[in-house]
């Protein structure tokens, strides 16, 4: 009888009911799949999922048209080299996005994250190696022309309108914004991160790193690069052909974006695919469809598992983000518009005042109310400079019969 008071006086009812009655695995009531607590943030939560889901399936379009503009690109140089740069040397996007596909169906039979860190690490040295080379390319481009081209306020006004300038400059803020959005893909990350040590170290020591890394080199890639050209600076360096020579080393860089993007693709997607497969497996439980693994042996291989419902699914997802490539192949537009989400800052500084229980008007909860308004003006005018944009390119572009 003591202990019984002892314990309803320290401890909540759920927790004293969980820990007699209920597995933690089991009781999708109260907590997760993952064993822990269910998660409170509702309507937020839901909002979130939606933003976070429909940013990976733009990430795949996106990875999509730029992997095929590095292969024309490729293709290109080489036939520049050879005419002397009197052939045009014009080609269709679409057999190079459908090579991409068909590459990432292939890939995207691999489960999941833990099979994934060979690829995220040749991914990382694909982004480093050309990376590199752009940043080599500026500089030598700087000390061949013997001077720095372009001006602190950036392209002139007469090469293109004051409305246009406008427009991409807001745009470029959605660009920018898409070159650190990492955090779509930071949670899964984290859930595969071995402990120890913990996962809060881990992840802030790898987070400063590849903030500060990234942020370098694309801040240092981007001046020398409008160092070089000024207001004759190519969307891209090394597909715009504001390089010409030495064509093999612009091979080498944009054969590296493409072994980057097949890599990025899969880690980009693999949220999404456990997402769909885990509702699938809630919902049918007792489809052999959806839930039966078959082994197949493959000599000298470990057995491989496959499911149909993952390489069906799959496949179907690859299929739709290929054909929305082929029907929409700007890059700089697409990459703006998922740069444009406000979720990595909003829902960060959200769940940073609910977790250290911040008071209501305190000079801290101010402070972070200012920089979520400050990044949801700039969301707005990166997602007007990028539909914007859009509205251009529609004009021009044809669906299917994209050339470069």
């Amino acid at each position: 009888m003591g202990e019984n008071t002892a314990t309803k006086n320290h401890l909540p009812p759920q927790a004293f009911s969980v820990s007699v009655d209920t597995d933690p695995q089991r009781d999708s009531k109260w907590f997760d799949d993952d064993g822990r607590p269910k998660r409170t943030g509702g309507v937020k939560v839901k909002i979130c999922g939606f933003v976070q889901y429909v940013d990976l399936f733009g990430a795949a379009i996106g990875y999509t048209i730029a992997s095929s503009i590095s292969m024309m690109a490729i293709k290109r140089s080489n036939c520049f080299h050879q005419s002397g740069g009197k052939d045009p040397c014009r080609m269709n996007a679409n057999p190079y996005m459908i090579g991409f596909g068909i590459a990432e169906i292939i890939l995207s039979q691999i489960p999941g994250f833990h099979q994934l860190r060979w690829l995220s690490l040749v991914a990382a040295v694909m982004s480093f190696t050309y990376s590199t080379v752009v940043l080599g390319l500026g500089i030598g481009k700087v000390i061949e022309n013997k001077r720095v081209r372009g001006s602190l306020t950036g392209i002139s006004t007469g090469t293109v309108t004051q409305t246009q300038k406008i427009w991409r400059s807001f745009q470029a803020l959605g660009d920018v914004a898409f070159a650190h959005s990492y955090s779509m893909i930071l949670i899964e990350i984290q859930d595969t991160v071995k402990a120890p040590p913990s996962e809060a170290k881990t992840m802030k020591k790898a987070t400063l790193i590849s903030v500060a890394v990234t942020t370098l080199f694309y801040m240092f890639c981007g001046c020398f690069g409008y160092a070089a050209f000024g207001d004759m600076s190519p969307v891209n360096l090394l597909t715009g052909f504001g390089f010409y020579n030495p064509y093999w080393l612009l091979d080498i860089a944009n054969t590296a974006i493409v072994i980057h993007h097949v890599g990025a693709y899969q880690v980009y997607c693999q949220p999404f695919f456990a997402f769909i497969e885990k509702e699938a497996a809630l919902r049918f439980p007792d489809s052999d469809f959806v839930t039966k693994d078959t082994k197949i042996s493959i000599p000298g291989l470990r057995p491989l598992n496959i499911n149909l419902f993952r390489m069906v699914g799959r496949t179907i997802f690859v299929v739709i983000t290929t054909v929305i490539s082929m029907l929409l192949p700007f890059f700089s537009d697409i990459v703006g518009l998922l740069g444009a989400w406000p979720l990595t800052v909003y829902f960060s500084v959200e769940m940073y005042i609910s977790q250290k229980k911040i008071p209501k008007w305190s000079t801290r909860w101010l402070c972070l109310q200012i920089l979520s308004v400050a990044c949801l003006i700039i969301t707005v005018a990166a997602l007007a400079g990028t539909i914007a944009g859009v509205i251009v390119d529609v004009k021009t572009i044809k669906p299917f019969k994209t050339s470069y």
